[in-house]
């Protein structure tokens, strides 16, 4: 499980690798302005729709359903249930793109209510976002796709996915912008080309794996209502979620023109560890725990998830850390170019810092979801995010004045760690979550371990700090990753030091199997 999840997470990093590489690309040639502003809030307008209706809602519902289906009945009853769910949610989302496409005018109204203050601004929104809308629907297969690849043990496909829809954007932002009105356009065009790429490489490697899935006519059959009376309390689930996203978008619409691209930034930073630590783990802590599960061996299941967590703990608590201390000289270097000026970094680095408060909090969720998740238990996580998402909303409506867009960053991260408190309270009194001794005693020795390696980031810091702020991109870069680096050797030794990890695990990571 621990190298299916380092494999994952590899993958998810060249990703955010060249995610980075795009987003460096966009803040030079957009900056923090309307076109960004526009473009940023119709990129996250399907992509609040995609967790809704596709990767988390689906996943929570699909793997486990699908997982039983292939322990119990084979390899083509599970195929056959397959393209049984497929059928009904090509046929939801098709309506779903219909009634969105009519309706987007007024529907960003509601998005994004403060634009309607600049009519060059909300036009823009709602002509991109009907560009990309249509990428719900492609990516919502693919998130089929790749649950049932990863329900197979094969990971690799749809993690190595978003790597192509960062290409097809930067493709597309160079390529396209000088025969379109600005570069906004061709980001959008860029989305939905990427769904289509994406679509065929997952129809790809289905096929190789002898998954291949064909058309079939909606039905509700037996194991399709089984599977959506799981999906409906999973979509509320997600939809919750979402609701602290789409709040974000709502309230950063009245701020200043720029506190919608600061949030993007900050948190384009904010998904690395996320993305590489905290997505890598729910992948595969899902069909790993529905199967143990399904086979009869409890406590096999509660091991993984203790071991999911110490992993979560051991690398968000130093990636927090290190953007709390270092949230400046990484937007200057990395951003701070073009068009984004030294006040968007400075504003941006803010923003990350109030975001990587529930850094931890992100990752653990992932962590702990699955054990209800893997029981077909979508119900009880939503009554606890229900909680939660009055917490964040409230937080957000308090903080907004006086801290502006940080302020909602901040009440993201607070209502991320009352959702942990609430998960991990309710497990523990099913029985469900057993902390071991192992997860108690390496613990605090984790955190020892990040207190010290915040003493060699400061410190490097103030050492690095003419390269930091030399003209050459350069030498600016070089200085960032040696204090990245650096920090990262500190914390290592800290932590193999104090016992917070021993050599033995990291052989055990990557010994194979005869």
């Amino acid at each position: 499980m621990l190298r299916n999840i380092l494999s994952v997470g590899g993958l998810t990093l060249v990703s955010r690798v060249v995610g980075f590489a795009r987003d460096v690309l966009i803040a030079a040639m957009l900056g923090a302005g309307p076109v960004a502003d526009a473009f940023f809030v119709a990129f996250r307008l399907p992509n609040h729709f995609r967790a809704l209706f596709a990767e988390g809602a689906f996943n929570a519902a699909f793997v486990p359903v699908f997982s039983e289906r292939l322990v119990k009945d084979g390899r083509e009853a599970a195929r056959v249930f397959a393209q049984e769910v497929l059928a009904i949610l090509l046929l939801a989302q098709l309506v779903l793109l219909a009634a969105a496409l009519l309706v987007m005018p007024w529907f960003m109204v509601v998005f994004a209510p403060g634009f309607t203050h600049d009519p060059a601004k909300f036009e823009m929104a709602v002509t991109f976002t009907r560009i990309t809308f249509p990428y719900l629907l492609l990516i919502s297969v693919v998130a089929l796709l790749g649950a049932m690849l990863n329900s197979l043990k094969r990971f690799s496909a749809a993690a190595a996915a978003p790597i192509l829809m960062n290409l097809c954007m930067i493709g597309a932002l160079v390529g396209l912008t000088p025969v379109l009105p600005n570069a906004g356009y061709a980001l959008a065009w860029g989305v939905l080309a990427s769904g289509v790429v994406q679509l065929l490489y997952l129809m790809w490697d289905a096929r190789r794996a002898e998954m291949s899935l064909g058309l079939v006519w909606p039905r509700l059959t037996p194991g399709v209502r089984h599977f959506l009376r799981v999906l409906g309390p999973a979509a509320l689930g997600a939809g919750l979620v979402q609701i602290n996203l789409f709040m974000d978008t709502v309230i950063a619409s009245f701020l200043p023109t720029g506190a919608v691209s600061y949030l993007y930034y900050a948190d384009r930073l904010n998904q690395l560890p996320l993305g590489v630590i905290g997505i890598a783990i729910g992948t595969v802590l899902l069909p790993e725990m529905a199967r143990q599960l399904k086979g009869g061996e409890p406590e096999a299941a509660a091991d993984s998830q203790n071991r999911c967590l110490e992993l979560s703990l051991l690398l968000t608590l130093p990636a927090a850390a290190a953007f709390m201390t270092a949230a400046h000289p990484i937007m200057t270097v990395l951003f701070q170019r073009g068009a984004f000026t030294a006040t968007d970094a400075d504003a941006s680095a803010a923003t990350l810092m109030a975001y990587a408060v529930g850094l931890p909090a992100f990752v653990l969720v992932r962590s702990l979801v699955p054990g209800f998740h893997a029981r077909q238990d979508t119900a009880t996580p939503v009554k606890l995010a229900l909680v939660a998402v009055v917490v964040n909303v409230g937080l957000k409506l308090v903080l907004m004045g006086p801290l502006a867009q940080i302020g909602l960053a901040l009440a993201t991260s607070v209502s991320a760690w009352v959702n942990v408190g609430l998960l991990a309270w309710m497990l523990g009194r099913r029985g469900f979550l057993r902390v071991d001794d192992r997860l108690r005693r390496r613990g605090p020795r984790m955190l020892v371990a990040t207190i010290g390696m915040v003493g060699g980031v400061l410190g490097g810091e103030t050492l690095l700090a003419p390269a930091l702020a030399d003209p050459a991109l350069m030498v600016r870069m070089g200085a960032l990753v040696l204090l990245c680096f650096g920090g990262l050797g500190v914390f290592g030794g800290l932590a193999v030091v104090t016992g917070a990890v021993g050599r033995a695990d990291w052989r055990r990571c990557f010994r194979r199997r005869g």
